[in-house]
């Protein structure tokens, strides 16, 4: 159970009112982290909005970004991040071997060059801060700028994605509702 109440959409400040709103409206699911983080409702409406932005308008690969979510879910063991990705990640090209590898991917042959820049970059940012220069400069190989300052963005993201929903222990929500969390219809329904 969560440490603190989820902030149900009728007792919410009217911002976020209006973001749950716009939420709805796109068929989407108002998630256990969204009225969990709607307790600061001003800070709430451009949590969502930065996500959402890093899901649906980045240029970095899904794909890639969704093993650097897995990897950060895994790394601080937020169950909750880890099952609401993995159907995100399998739509975006991840693997069920690379889903399996993920707590061993240095010794696994399931991740290409560019994925293993990847992981080693989320595993040294979200461990240390710190990146290695050999860390970043493999990440040059593959990614201009703007792919490299989405990766940046996305690892910091779902980063304070998992040390909100770890301590404050926000319950996972339920699966199989039909909807992914863009609002897209998935197989279950």
């Amino acid at each position: 159970m969560a440490r603190v109440p989820y902030v149900q959409t009728a007792q919410a400040h009217p911002e976020v009112q209006g973001i749950f709103a716009k939420i709805e409206a796109n068929g989407a699911r108002i998630l256990n982290l969204y009225r969990v983080v709607a307790h600061s409702p001003f800070a709430a409406p451009h949590f969502i909005r930065l996500g959402s932005s890093l899901l649906a308008r980045s240029e970095l690969s899904p794909k890639l970004r969704e093993l650097a979510i897995l990897r950060i879910a895994r790394l601080s063991r937020s169950a909750y991040e880890w099952t609401q990705h993995v159907p995100v990640a399998r739509e975006a090209g991840v693997t069920e071997a690379q889903i399996k590898a993920m707590t061993r991917w240095k010794s696994s042959s399931a991740f290409s060059d560019e994925e293993r820049a990847v992981l080693q970059y989320t595993d040294e940012a979200t461990r240390s801060v710190q990146v290695s220069d050999a860390t970043f400069n493999a990440l040059r190989k593959y990614m201009d700028d703007r792919r490299i300052v989405e990766l940046v963005l996305s690892v910091g993201y779902w980063g304070m994605i998992a040390r909100t929903l770890v301590p404050l222990q926000v319950d996972i929500d339920a699966l199989g509702e039909g909807k992914d969390l863009m609002g897209r219809r998935t197989g279950k329904t």
